[in-house]
């Protein structure tokens, strides 16, 4: 099937609540356009310079998520424009986003990622590393940054079971710092969790984000990355 296909059969089967990020890291712009044609909007992105190449050549009104690890000093290649930066780990990636963010006189939305996964190789953080993030002096006079919601990845397995669980612990998560830190601001609102292989999963589980790479444009395609 197509890459419109594949975009309009996960239209019609996802709930209107859960908002669907195509993936296109290393698939070419060509690919990207194709589903832009749809009519979607958000595409997924995990490596900055090749997110900052594809940005010029596509249209103005895609709104690119930052879904991978992001480094300090890759932060500059795309605050000018993306639209949410999922996975924040730490403060000093919070505190480089914001500085860039000031630069560029913009206001960037980020997720807090969690470690939910069995697996070691994983980012994110615990709930305790967190909570100092959040409680910092530092982040209380961030100005140029919001957070709006939590990321994690679950363990690649087999196991629905344990995938669920995993992203029952990320809704839990969620839900205390909603109620901690922000239960006055409707912004912190999403959940992103969930890709090709365990969505359906993570929808059950209360995902408002899903990033759907390989299920919409094929298998990755390592001699672009």
């Amino acid at each position: 099937m197509s890459i419109a296909e594949n975009i309009r059969i996960f239209k019609e089967n996802i709930p209107e609540n859960v908002r669907l990020v195509a993936v296109s890291k290393t698939k070419p712009v060509e690919d990207i356009r194709e589903a832009y044609e749809t009519g979607h909007r958000d595409f997924g992105e995990n490596k900055a310079q090749e997110l900052s190449e594809k940005y010029p050549l596509l249209p103005a009104d895609i709104r690119w998520h930052f879904i991978g690890h992001l480094q300090t000093n890759k932060v500059k290649y795309i605050a000018p424009f993306v639209h949410l930066i999922h996975a924040v780990d730490s403060l000093k990636l919070l505190k480089e986003i914001n500085k860039q963010a000031l630069k560029h006189n913009r206001t960037i939305a980020c997720l807090l990622q969690f470690h939910i996964a069995s697996e070691s190789t994983k980012f994110g953080m615990n709930m305790e590393e967190a909570r100092q993030l959040l409680e910092s002096d530092e982040f209380g006079n961030m100005k140029s940054i919001e957070i709006h919601g939590v990321m994690g990845m679950a363990t690649l397995t087999d196991d629905m079971e344990q995938v669920g669980n995993e992203f029952r612990q990320l809704r839990l998560y969620f839900e205390q710092l909603k109620k901690e830190y922000f239960p006055a601001d409707p912004a912190f609102c999403e959940l992103s969790m969930g890709m090709s292989h365990d969505y359906q999963t993570a929808i059950e589980e209360g995902a408002t984000i899903i990033r759907i790479g390989t299920a919409i444009f094929g298998a990755r395609n390592y001699a672009f990355a």
